[in-house]
């Protein structure tokens, strides 16, 4: 069997030998004409699989070690046989930590108290859930909506949009793209939003009308965006508006990225009807220096500055700002970082 396997997929490599040959891909340079005679292909988002990258292909397997599909024609995928896997939740600890930082870092930054503000969570999915739980840790009043959650567990845990966005001072959105969330942020919702709202995206780019949002900008406290339309070539306005913009590495964990990779194998494996049990991807072997929590300061200013301590921000904030053209090489040569999971922090622990 050929495999072709994009080359910023950590981890699976020494794994797949035993199912074929592997060819290694950059995923933006995956086309109809390099298919070959791959029966299966292990892409990121920057693959889009549809009928034509797929049509008159051998390929009857996709593995994407990304939390989303929206880069697959899933329904291409079924009419023609091709068994689709992904790996919902992987990262959702290195959002959540994203999320958390952002939010502290803006905090610090526009001078506020998070313990005073309501956070809005549109989305509360295995990302959200994980944010929500880390807000009410920092003591601020959360707000959940989901409609299909909502549908299935009662209306006592959630909150209408058009409530949620008039009460929030800050939203953060978590929702994956589909056509009923394609550009759902748009003129309607901006101008629900509460005057002076921060507003957080880590989820896809399409799911913002970014039209919209630059026209209600002035209405907005503070922006922070990861994910942006027709990345990687980015609105450097819209970049311009951003408090904290960084190239879609919300997600981007050591931790993160060796879970996805063991779900692939496991669907891979299972794909191909192998007897053998599917080996444990061994965990990263880090051991970073212990998160100290400094003396001084209110008890906002020092988590503010214990989880800059796991993920610099503004660092990679800035290297943006200074290169937007380079949006992609910026993103691969990102450093896999060390979620919350991996620190030990002194002299107190917050168990998140």
């Amino acid at each position: 069997m050929d495999i072709i396997l994009d080359n910023q997929i950590p981890f699976l490599d020494k794994f797949l030998h035993k199912y074929g040959n592997i060819n290694y891909l950059d995923g933006g340079h995956i086309t109809a004409g390099t298919l070959g005679r791959a029966e299966a292909l292990l892409v990121r988002t920057r693959t889009i699989c549809e009928e034509a990258l797929l049509k008159n292909s051998p390929v009857k397997f996709i593995g994407s070690p990304t939390i989303g599909t929206d880069h697959i024609d899933l329904d291409y995928c079924r009419r023609h046989g091709i068994t689709v896997a992904n790996a919902p939740g992987c990262n959702a600890p290195a959002v959540m930590q994203y999320v958390i930082t952002a939010l502290l870092t803006l905090a610090a930054k526009k001078k506020a108290n998070l313990a005073a503000l309501t956070l809005g969570i549109v989305g509360v999915g295995n990302v959200g859930k994980l944010v929500a739980g880390a807000a009410k840790a920092l003591h601020m009043n959360v707000l959940l909506n989901d409609p299909p959650r909502e549908a299935r567990e009662g209306r006592h845990a959630f909150t209408d949009i058009d409530e949620l966005l008039r009460r929030s001072d800050i939203i953060t959105l978590h929702l994956p793209l589909q056509p009923d969330t394609r550009k759902y942020a748009d003129d309607a919702f901006f101008r629900a939003c509460k005057d002076g709202a921060w507003l957080l995206n880590t989820s896809r780019g399409d799911v913002i009308d970014e039209e919209a949002l630059m026209q209600h900008r002035h209405k907005l406290g503070a922006l922070a965006l990861d994910v942006w339309q027709g990345e990687p070539q980015i609105n450097t306005a819209l970049l311009n508006a951003t408090d904290i913009a960084t190239p879609h590495i919300a997600g981007y964990s050591l931790q993160g990225k060796r879970k996805a990779s063991q779900m692939i194998l496991q669907a891979f494996a299972q794909w191909c009807n192998d007897p053998d049990p599917v080996p444990e991807i061994p965990h990263p072997e880090v051991r970073p220096a212990p998160v100290l929590i400094p003396e001084g300061g209110s008890v906002q200013e020092r988590w503010c500055a214990a989880v800059q301590q796991t993920f610099p921000i503004l660092d990679i904030d800035a290297q943006l700002r200074r290169q937007p053209a380079q949006f992609e090489a910026i993103r691969k040569s990102y450093p896999l970082r060390n979620d919350f999971s991996a620190y030990a922090i002194l002299p107190m622990v917050w168990n998140l």
